[in-house]
């Protein structure tokens, strides 16, 4: 494996930088004007994921206004169900809706579309033909739990019970469900590295609604199979597991996934996570994004506390979960100044 110049893809690879390399995760969005112009223009939000030009334009965003050292690809984790046949759209104000949900129908009745995922893989080429030559490129899955609830509900929910009773009520439906997930993401995200991504995430979201047991068979067996099959085809190609809310379940999950490096959510101690992490195990996290949104003494206190925390271990600089609308843009930037010294 070749050493790197990027700092964030050095750090995916276990090189500690001097300085942590920094980027935020949703941070191609709604707190930039530039993004509310352009999707203002484009319609739906599913129509910009879908429209290369748009979603590159998008992606590039953040890199231009501030230059983080990581572009995450704009899309959306339901893409997956999308292509496995359900219908999927946005209701203005509430959220991701998919039809039909699986709670009423057997993963047999639909109709994979994988060519669904064509837009977006067009979407990765024309950002790595763009991005300045030290910004690592990564894409993203939702992990095969998280993207599972959202397919047995149809929607989102706050304790993604429907997914939970079928996992226990019916385990063979549910794991038909997860491995076609499974199945469908190492697909995706080859492809993305195909075209160009350097490094992926997978985003767990509702790993945290799970028990110790249902966590080792839903979130950690299906997240360690995508790694291992991706990691076949793609050795080099650094791995970010993302299991927001695993809390104590962390270490299981970073021994037995694979992952090359551990993101963390804002509830973690960070002090807590180098002295319980595998060593040297690149972490990544783990700012509060309300702290970033209150700014002032708040925010430098929780930079500070997040940077004394991994005095030997690579460390990416990100948020402990997405960037919020209401972010003030004079707040970000001064985040990258006190990183970045």
């Amino acid at each position: 494996m070749k050493a790197s110049s990027k700092s964030l893809l050095a750090t995916l690879r276990g090189v500690r930088q001097e300085r942590p390399a920094l980027w935020l995760m949703r941070q191609a969005g709604r707190y930039l004007p530039e993004y509310r112009a352009l999707r203002e223009t484009k319609g739906g939000f599913l129509e910009l994921c879908y429209d290369s030009e748009a979603a590159a334009e998008v992606t590039l965003q953040p890199i231009r206004r501030f230059g983080f050292d990581g572009a995450i690809l704009f899309s959306d984790i339901l893409v997956v169900p999308h292509a496995l046949g359900q219908d999927l759209w946005f209701e203005a104000g509430e959220g991701p809706r998919l039809a039909p949900p699986l709670v009423d129908t057997t993963l047999a009745s639909l109709a994979a579309m994988p060519q669904r995922l064509d837009p977006v893989y067009r979407t990765v080429a024309r950002v790595a033909g763009a991005l300045p030559p030290g910004t690592t490129f990564l894409g993203f899955a939702g992990s095969p739990w998280t993207v599972a609830t959202y397919m047995v509900a149809g929607q989102g929910s706050k304790d993604q019970a429907a997914a939970r009773r079928m996992a226990f009520g019916d385990p063979a439906a549910f794991g038909a469900i997860v491995e076609a997930i499974v199945d469908l993401s190492v697909t995706y995200l080859s492809g993305q590295i195909e075209q160009g991504v350097e490094a992926v995430q997978l985003f767990d979201s509702w790993a945290g609604s799970l028990s110790p047991s249902q966590f080792e068979r839903w979130v950690i067996a299906p997240n360690a199979e995508i790694v291992r099959r991706l990691k076949a085809l793609h050795p080099d190609t650094p791995i970010i597991g993302f299991p927001k809310g695993a809390g104590g379940k962390l270490a299981s999950y970073a021994n037995e996934t694979g992952v090359d490096a551990i993101g963390l959510d804002e509830t973690v101690d960070p002090a807590w996570a180098d002295a319980t992490l595998p060593a040297h195990l690149p972490v990544q996290g783990n700012l509060d994004p309300l702290a970033l949104v209150a700014g002032g003494d708040v925010l430098d206190a929780a930079i500070d506390r997040i940077l004394a925390a991994f005095p030997d271990r690579p460390h990416i600089f990100n948020l402990g979960h997405g960037i919020v609308p209401d972010t003030p843009i004079a707040h970000v930037e001064h985040l990258i100044r006190r990183v970045r010294g």
